[in-house]
């Protein structure tokens, strides 16, 4: 086993699992607008669905994608299409005391199965199996760096989630939580950017 190449890929996990994207953005507007307990299934979907599909991508459908390339365009922009609509979806919530009666956060299996139309981990995920293969030997591979992104994944989810529920004590009011939706609304549309200028 590469100790160096492990290092270097728990240190490329901690900035992509950490930095601000889709699943942070709306783990934190879930916190905001929901609390801690009823953001749990969505917190837990995120990881373990990443981790899934990282499992995967290793396994073969990362060579998929490599023969088809118009498979993976295909994906990006049902995916992209897919961020616009949860971002519209942010900007109208009320939040949990709102006047939007319907209004739920993720359950597990829509956090877990978002990962598949998410443009950010398509690119973590491909992106770390190619260029860590080498920590180990072909399955083990695979299956570390799957455990190491669910594993900081939940850490990162959760800090999220901790940190709009944290917000919450600040931005009690009706309208600042409208305006914090509306703010993450638009940072997850922002967040299509650099699938576009892919």
């Amino acid at each position: 086993m590469s100790h160096e190449l492990l290092a270097a890929f728990v240190v490329f996990a901690v900035a992509t699992l950490f930095t601000p994207g889709p699943n942070n953005i709306m783990l934190m507007a879930s916190g905001l607008n929901f609390g801690l307990t009823r953001t749990l299934a969505h917190g837990f979907g995120v990881p373990l669905g990443f981790g899934f599909m990282v499992l995967v991508v290793g396994f073969g459908l990362g060579a998929f994608f490599a023969a088809f390339p118009i498979a993976y365009q295909i994906l990006k922009y049902v995916g992209a299409a897919y961020l616009l609509y949860l971002a519209w979806r942010i900007a109208i919530a009320t939040g949990a005391h709102g006047n939007n009666a319907r209004a739920r956060p993720f359950t597990f299996l829509q956090a877990a199965a978002f990962q598949w139309v998410n443009a950010k981990a398509w690119v973590m995920a491909i992106g770390a199996v190619t260029a860590y293969a080498g920590i180990t030997a072909f399955p083990l591979n695979t299956i570390l760096i799957a455990a190491i992104f669910t594993v900081l994944g939940t850490a990162s989810s959760f800090t999220w989630v901790l940190f709009g529920t944290g917000l919450k004590q600040i931005v009690n009011d009706p309208r600042a939580v409208r305006i914090f939706n509306l703010v993450m609304a638009g940072l997850l549309a922002a967040s299509l950017i650099p699938v576009f200028l892919e």
